[in-house]
């Protein structure tokens, strides 16, 4: 098996074993609108003045709209060619540099719930988050074109249910 094919691996058991581990110290994650509508990841600026850049590993995109999941993309980033994730830096969905190693994205879907999970080296701060983590959806804008909901913090939609209505 090839070295990148061997982290994606380690990206899907990671992202399946997650809930069961329930890493300490989750961060959340700041979803943002990148170009083109498409979701773009990064940390909040709060976090990284409180406990610096983390150092990126990999990321993960799960469809979570039914309580099962589905990996829709995963990239990883191998050890030599590290990199700090800053508030101003966004990785967006699908990533674009080609040189690393990732699986193909499927398309995000008006109305599904969506978990990314980026996985950081571990912070030399015990209080320091190990992972970061967010739920997001798209939905569609009075008029046409796609808005960005992040449900971390118990977001419902237009009927008062949590989720996102398309």
């Amino acid at each position: 098996m090839r070295p990148s094919q061997q982290i994606l691996c380690c990206i899907v058991a990671a992202m399946f074993s997650a809930d069961a581990c329930a890493a300490p110290h989750l961060g959340e994650l700041d979803v943002r609108q990148g170009s083109g509508g498409i979701p773009c990841f990064t940390v909040f600026q709060k976090d990284e003045r409180l406990f610096g850049s983390p150092e990126f590993r990999s990321i993960s995109v799960a469809d979570v709209t039914a309580g099962g999941r589905t990996l829709m993309w995963a990239m990883a980033i191998p050890p030599e060619r590290a990199f700090l994730v800053t508030f101003r830096l966004c990785i967006p969905y699908a990533g674009r540099l080609p040189v690393l190693p990732k699986t193909n994205a499927l398309p995000l879907q008006l109305g599904k719930v969506y978990e990314v999970l980026i996985d950081i080296k571990p912070p030399m701060s015990a209080t320091a988050p190990r992972a970061y983590r967010a739920r997001f959806c798209l939905s569609g804008k009075t008029g046409g074109g796609l808005q960005l909901r992040t449900l971390n913090s118990g977001a419902v939609d237009a009927k008062g249910r949590p989720g996102c209505g398309a």
